[in-house]
């Protein structure tokens, strides 16, 4: 027992529920890029399909525009004050070289005076000097400054 398949056939025009033509996607549609990585392409060939992108997008050419200068303008950024940041430290470590130079210097000056010092005492026994016996004291009780004039000075 074999069954016929059915159709339906009408002479019926479709009702309004019913559209005859499919509605329009409003999803991108796909292209082949030719040529891939070898070719060498001009860069008004990639500007040319860059604006043909964005006119076939829902984005305009201003958001696109004013985003590439935004990244534009962080990396040049990043690079300045990365540069400025590597100045700064070797200037830190010129200065740090120099205050150790300069203190090396301060403490060999300060050996050197502190031999000089502890020898004074053989120099002086050298020249004959004796060293002092005793305490010697001045006693300012009775003392009386000298007479002034009128015009301010001694006599």
């Amino acid at each position: 027992m074999a069954s016929a398949a059915r159709t339906v056939r009408s002479k019926a025009t479709p009702g309004k529920g019913h559209p005859q033509s499919q509605p329009i996607s409003t999803r991108p549609e796909l292209s082949l890029i030719k040529g891939g990585r070898s070719d060498d392409r001009s860069v008004a060939e990639g500007a040319r399909k860059v604006l043909s992108w964005t006119r076939n997008r829902g984005t305009p050419m201003m958001h696109i525009l004013v985003a590439v200068i935004f990244l534009s303008a962080s990396m040049f950024g990043s690079l300045m004050l990365r540069t400025q940041m590597i100045q700064n430290s070797f200037e830190a470590t010129r200065v740090q070289n120099s205050i150790s130079n300069l203190t090396q210097d301060v403490q060999d000056d300060q050996n050197q005076l502190d031999q000089l010092q502890a020898s004074l005492p053989d120099k002086a026994q050298e020249l004959g000097m004796q060293p002092q016996q005793g305490l010697n004291s001045i006693d300012l009780q009775g003392y009386q400054a000298p007479p002034t004039d009128v015009t301010g000075g001694q006599q």
